[in-house]
């Protein structure tokens, strides 16, 4: 009588597991490796979202274009201003004030920084009776041509006293196109002291 165990040979304890039917353990390393069908199945994955994903683009294109096919229909609305009291009029004017009586009374400007920069040189002019402080100056750069380039603001915290001159002298306004020729800077707003 035989046992029916021909040609097994039991190697240690991994050997006796796999026998025993006992996956999975460390000592048992498979000659496949799951793995390997695994990769194999995520190959098809990104080729599978590329095309679902061109597919969606595709259908939606297709919607906006019918969408500018369809006639516009454009609605009119009025808007009326609110009136305002004199309270409120006589605060907005006393608000602006300030820029009415300070003006630039020279300019000029450069370029700074590898030619991107540019410094500006101004002398502002305090007709008012008070001292005003928080001066912004909106600058427009422009090409040779004349034509439009680039605009910036920039608030100079300092204070220009009452009835006198200040010069400002290479006040780095911002960063500008490299093709600007040419500089037209104004006064945008101010604070009485």
């Amino acid at each position: 009588m035989g046992t029916g165990l021909y040609r097994v040979q039991l190697t240690g304890v991994a050997g006796l597991a796999r026998v025993a039917g006992i996956s999975g353990s460390f000592w048992d390393r498979p000659e496949k490796t799951p793995t390997h069908h695994f990769n194999s199945k995520f190959i098809w994955l990104p080729a599978v979202l590329i095309a679902g994903l061109g597919a969606w683009v595709l259908q939606s294109g297709s919607a906006s274009n019918t969408a500018e096919r369809q006639p516009v229909r454009l609605a009119t609305v009025a808007i009326t201003e609110p009136l305002q009291s004199p309270a409120v009029e006589a605060e907005t004017a006393a608000e602006t004030a300030p820029v009415d009586r300070l003006k630039i009374s020279s300019q000029s400007w450069r370029r700074g920084g590898l030619g991107s920069k540019a410094l500006v040189t101004f002398t502002l002019r305090n007709d008012n009776d008070y001292a005003v402080k928080d001066i912004e100056i909106f600058c427009s750069f422009a090409r040779r041509d004349g034509s439009h380039l680039t605009d910036r603001r920039r608030v100079i915290r300092d204070t220009v006293n009452m009835k006198s001159r200040r010069t400002f002298a290479r006040m780095h306004v911002g960063f500008i196109n490299i093709n600007a020729d040419q500089a037209k800077c104004s006064l945008v707003a101010a604070s009485q002291v």
